[in-house]
């Protein structure tokens, strides 16, 4: 019995500094999404980082290594988010449900995560040096993958067609990214406020509208 019970403070103790270190590393992820998307790659250090997520500057080394590690594992972040917004595309049968979910999801991850969108965004208008694997491999295997379901609704007559079924893509991400990477211009369009989150949700509820509408889907 001793011995269990040692066992069992042991797997308490691993438990909680894994939960410690969930913990802080989400802490330095969010703030070196701040800085990233503030600074660039080039301008951030560390210390600003750490700074920012009020942790020594020697615990951003400790669970990242490097500042090319956390700069690579925020975009890695942003992206499996955008995955998971897309799943409905392969588990939904109606269109109208699958593109709404999606929509939706993308509207609040620019409300949720604006400063990683600005990170994927800079890192694009930099000729992606530091991502170039996930756009060849993972990217294009995640988009050829919803093209494909948007082609069968086509074909089943389920919405309508709109050509090329990437545009229809782009135009989802850039609706709705814009409410994140020019949430600056979006402020001062309204009268120098940020949206309120009543405000946003009519914004979303308008933009899922359009984009059902575009293909023949009334909301």
């Amino acid at each position: 019995m001793g011995d269990q019970i040692v066992a069992v403070k042991a797997k308490r103790g691993q438990r909680s500094k894994e939960s410690i270190r969930e913990d802080n590393e989400l802490i330095i992820l969010a703030a070196a999404e701040k800085v990233f998307a503030k600074h660039g790659l080039k301008g951030s250090t560390t210390k600003q980082i750490a700074d920012v997520a009020k942790l020594p500057k020697s615990n951003i080394h400790y669970y990242f290594h490097t500042k090319l590690n956390l700069y690579r594992r925020v975009l890695e972040s942003i992206f499996v988010e955008w995955m998971k917004a897309a799943e409905p595309f392969n588990t939904y049968d109606e269109p109208k449900e699958a593109i709404r979910f999606y929509v939706g999801a993308k509207m609040d991850l620019s409300r949720t995560r604006p400063f990683g969108s600005k990170v994927w965004a800079n890192e694009i208008i930099s000729g992606a040096p530091e991502m170039e694997e996930i756009l060849s491999s993972r990217l294009k295997k995640w988009v050829d993958t919803c093209v494909s379901s948007i082609n069968t609704w086509v074909e089943l007559k389920k919405i309508n067609s709109m050509g090329d079924a990437h545009t229809f893509l782009y135009m989802i991400w850039a609706t709705t990214q814009h409410y994140a990477d020019f949430d600056y211009q979006l402020i001062i369009l309204n009268n120098g406020k940020k949206l309120t989150d009543s405000e946003f949700e009519e914004k979303k509820q308008q933009v899922i509208g359009l984009v059902l509408r575009s293909v023949g889907i009334e909301p």
